[in-house]
């Protein structure tokens, strides 16, 4: 028997620059998925108690898109980019809520490459399953969700340069918790404007060179308005997550909050991710006793809000505790870890 297991991730700032090469700071969480079973034959064959349909897939595996159900097609890019020839028989369980930007599939991917056989670093793991969901997803997705999901360490952020793909733990302060609070409408990226988003950042960056480098200043270069506004977007949103860390570093817990806030108006006003119940989510939140600061998290669209808050608030949501990276489990019952 084999069982693995991945965390989803809450990022808490640096949202919409990985795909350009930017900083993030997601933290792995102890909501994850589990995947058990055992190794032979001559297909994947998993059950998954969140689907309706199994995922059953034949090896090796030529398009993962052209699987089916849509949910498969994860667990055949995963396949596909290890070259697996040999089968595996068992079953899928998530505590993470689907449809919440907090990374269901890079966990599912991740989880899937470990149980299948990957050996191998964690950003490695992370580039694998990077190709994997784009093959699966059709999206241009950065490494952000994949590597936070692999590399997470205990009790940390972790402040990730997408660029240079530099990973460096970012302990989050004993008096601070982290709440997640779901906008009540989910979210599938794939059906969004996420592709055109990292077309208009790419745009961007033909003008005035890779926007991670670029300064304010720059953006006089770009004539089209929406162009100018994706690209101020990373520009200012890298700035805050150094400004973020700082912070957190400095134990400036309200600096850190305002930064979240100027974070969610960035993303609402220049990329135009946000939507009414998020914007509303936040406002709310931000008036909140103990509550420091909120935004969107994740790609937008839907999903959830995380709020940096005092220990102990009264503010409602899911509190999630920062965790270790995905790893393979002793054999055992197959819940998940947390």
């Amino acid at each position: 028997m084999h069982t693995t297991y991945a965390p989803g991730r809450v990022n808490l700032i640096g949202d919409h620059t990985d795909y350009a090469g930017g900083l993030v700071l997601p933290m792995a969480i102890d909501l994850g998925t589990t995947v058990s079973g055992t190794r032979g034959g001559q297909r994947i064959e998993l059950l998954s108690g969140a689907m309706t349909e199994a995922a059953t897939i034949d090896l090796p595996v030529a398009d993962p898109a052209a699987v089916s159900p849509r949910w498969a097609r994860y667990v055949a890019g995963v396949a596909a980019e290890l070259g697996t020839r040999h089968g595996f028989t068992g079953t899928v369980t998530s505590s993470i809520p689907l449809g919440a930007g907090l990374s269901s599939s890079a966990a599912l991917v991740v989880s899937v490459a470990l149980a299948l056989g990957f050996d191998g670093k964690p950003l490695d793991l992370a580039l694998l399953c990077q190709r994997a969901e784009q093959r699966a997803s059709g999206l241009p997705c950065g490494v952000m969700d994949q590597l936070a999901s692999a590399a997470g360490v205990e009790g940390h952020a972790l402040l990730i340069d997408c660029g240079a793909l530099t990973v460096e733990p970012v302990p989050i302060p004993e008096q601070v918790e982290i709440v997640v609070i779901h906008s009540g409408a989910s979210r599938a990226l794939a059906q969004s404007a996420y592709a055109q988003r990292c077309s208009e950042c790419a745009s961007a960056a033909a003008l005035i060179g890779p926007l991670p480098e670029a300064s304010t200043d720059d953006l006089a270069r770009v004539s089209d308005p929406v162009l100018r506004q994706r690209a101020r977007h990373v520009i200012t949103e890298c700035a805050r997550v150094r400004s973020f860390v700082a912070a957190l570093e400095a134990g400036e817990l309200a600096t850190a909050g305002r930064v979240m806030v100027e974070s969610h108006k960035s993303l609402r006003d220049d990329f135009e991710v946000s939507t009414p119940a998020l914007d509303h989510l936040v406002e709310d939140l931000i008036h909140t006793e103990g509550v420091y600061g909120a935004r969107l998290t994740g790609g937008g669209f839907g999903g959830c809000v995380v709020a940096l808050a005092h220990r102990g608030s009264a503010v409602e949501g899911r509190r999630v505790r920062p965790s270790a990276g995905a790893r393979i489990l002793p054999d055992g019952p197959t819940a998940d870890p947390g």
